[in-house]
């Protein structure tokens, strides 16, 4: 049971993860922690060379500590897919976060339940490969097999239901204006 909590523990944050990087309006400095610049022939995430600051709600500021990167730092998030135009003051770039359209708030929430629904499927298809381990395991009986797939299920459910409260707060803030 240990191991199919850990696995389920990982969609869990896998769905966070994935939360984290859908823009809602609010400045949120984890948007940027997929964005690589090329830094002295390295591939560096920006959060690995700049302060990355949220000022205010809708605001987010990124300072290199090289400022020499400052342009190259620039171009990755305009070539990213954030959809946000940055601006350079020559020693920072200020990224401004324009509150979404109510369509587009209903597209965002549309987004993050389609997220839930693979975050739930992958849940359903670890359930579905503890049940076939249990079974094939000839040591144990029919009642145990039905405990332990009882078991099994348990976990599912309450993996799910931590699926639904994470979507519901997600929509919650999303909607939010």
């Amino acid at each position: 049971m240990p191991d199919i909590n850990a696995r389920m523990d990982k969609t869990i944050d896998s769905l966070l993860h994935q939360f984290s990087k859908v823009r809602t309006g609010r400045a949120n400095a984890s948007i940027l922690a997929d964005i690589t610049v090329d830094y002295y022939g390295v591939p560096t995430p920006i959060n690995q060379m700049a302060a990355v600051k949220v000022p205010e709600a809708h605001m987010l500021v990124v300072e290199p500590w090289d400022k020499s990167i400052l342009n190259a730092v620039e171009k990755a998030i305009a070539a990213s897919d954030l959809g946000i135009t940055p601006t350079n003051d020559g020693t920072c770039i200020r990224l401004p976060f324009p509150a979404p359209t109510e369509e587009r708030r209903r597209e965002l929430v549309r987004e993050c339940r389609e997220l839930a629904e693979h975050a739930r499927v992958s849940i359903r298809n670890i359930r579905r490969e503890e049940n076939a381990k249990i079974e094939r395991d000839e040591e144990l009986s029919e009642d145990e097999v039905r405990r332990e797939q009882a078991k099994v299920q348990k976990a599912t459910d309450t993996y799910v239901a931590k699926i639904e409260k994470l979507l519901k707060d997600k929509e919650a803030e999303v909607m939010e204006i």
